[in-house]
């Protein structure tokens, strides 16, 4: 029997798995978005649909759920007529902390990398 080649250690592919799992539960545009503008407190949909500026209804609603699904937010709703539904980040949310803050970070020093190489760059007409 011919011998299977193995590509990458066991470290890199349990790496790799562990990056998968992440980008599945964060993946898309506006995940991270949703929790930063909920990290100032608790929102009604329409407040976020307004904060976030482009977002659809429905895309905003999807967002949502998946992330009360992978309990981020928790879905609150109150017997008032009309009914009132609140969305709070939840305790274990801020386990995403780190991660925001590395990718303002980053975002802050690509943004104002590629501004200077643009100066930089002669006009062509």
């Amino acid at each position: 029997m011919a011998e299977e080649k193995k590509y990458g250690s066991e470290t890199c592919r349990s790496a790799m798995g562990s990056v998968k799992d992440a980008l599945y539960v964060l993946s898309g545009k506006w995940k991270l978005p949703l929790i930063i503008a909920l990290r100032e407190g608790p929102r009604r949909f329409n407040e976020l649909q307004k904060e976030l500026v482009d977002i659809t209804p429905k895309v905003l609603s999807k967002e949502l759920r998946e992330l009360e699904l992978n309990e981020f937010v928790v879905r609150k709703v109150f017997n008032t007529v009309p009914v009132t539904v609140i969305y709070e980040i939840t305790p274990y949310s801020a386990s995403v902390n780190p991660i925001i803050e590395a990718l303002k970070e980053w975002g802050e020093q690509h943004r104002e990398r590629i501004v200077r190489h643009r100066k930089n760059e002669p006009v062509t007409v």
